[in-house]
């Protein structure tokens, strides 16, 4: 009888550049971000491909239906003028990606919630670092609040703490991008020399309208990634522990 059986399922994996990790999500939660920002939801699942693709879509569809406009005089009650804003002709190919990525972020958490539970019975090794000619990744315990704290100064930032490299570059050259065309430095510098009136005739609010749900997400996905990259530390350092310290004649109780 084979003693040690090949591993069908992992249970995390650690590369240069990133932490990809099975653990248990509520598909309402993804299907929240994917509602709130195509593509959110995917990275949340560690589908970086596909939510990047589907960020980038947002953005180029956003622009030119002007789909953020419409929604900004929704909110300040201006309705005609939101009429005004949409264009009809790229809304109709808004829609369909965007019921996509609802969808596909609710189901494949689904699935990826029964891949957690039959790997974590399995108990595969865990990969404690990876080291390359680029960069070097290690399970470590950090702060959560530290990564949220970074992520509120600029989105980005925190996933460098917890060196969740591709989403924290994507991230912050993708803020940078927003907040170059949206003229928010010069609104952020005219607000702070008091000039409010100027501040906000400057702003451009089809771009700065994507800030909220980039905030919101980034510090949530850095919050909750530090959490279980610490768990995932604790899960790896007990079985190194029961593997190489545990006495084989221990009986465990019934």
């Amino acid at each position: 009888m084979n003693q040690n059986p090949p591993i069908r399922r992992r249970r995390a994996h650690l590369s240069q550049f990133s932490t990809t990790v099975l653990h248990p999500r509520n598909p309402w939660v993804i299907a929240f971000f994917s509602f709130s920002y195509p593509g959110f939801g995917h990275l949340l699942l560690d589908r970086y491909i596909a939510g990047f693709i589907l960020i980038l879509w947002e953005m180029f569809i956003n622009q030119k239906a002007k789909i953020n406009l419409g929604i900004f005089y929704s909110l300040t009650g201006d309705f005609s003028k939101a009429m005004e804003m949409i264009d009809e002709r790229w809304l109709i190919l808004y829609v369909a990606i965007y019921m996509f990525g609802i969808w596909d972020g609710y189901r494949t958490t689904i699935d990826l919630n029964k891949q957690y539970i039959l790997a974590n019975r399995e108990n595969a090794p865990i990969q404690p670092n990876s080291i390359g000619p680029w960069d070097l990744n290690f399970l470590d315990k950090r702060n959560p609040w530290v990564a949220v704290l970074w992520s509120v100064l600029f989105p980005g930032l925190g996933h460098f703490y917890i060196h969740k490299v591709l989403v924290a570059f994507f991230m912050f050259a993708y803020t940078v991008a927003i907040m170059y065309f949206g003229d928010l430095p010069q609104a952020i510098h005219l607000t702070m020399i008091g000039d409010f009136d100027l501040s906000r005739q400057i702003i451009n609010m089809q771009w700065a309208m994507y800030l909220p749900s980039i905030f919101f997400f980034i510090q949530y996905d850095a919050y909750t990634s530090a959490i279980h990259y610490n768990a995932l530390y604790e899960k790896e350092m007990a079985k190194y522990l029961r593997d190489h310290y545990q006495n084989k004649q221990f009986k465990f109780p019934i």
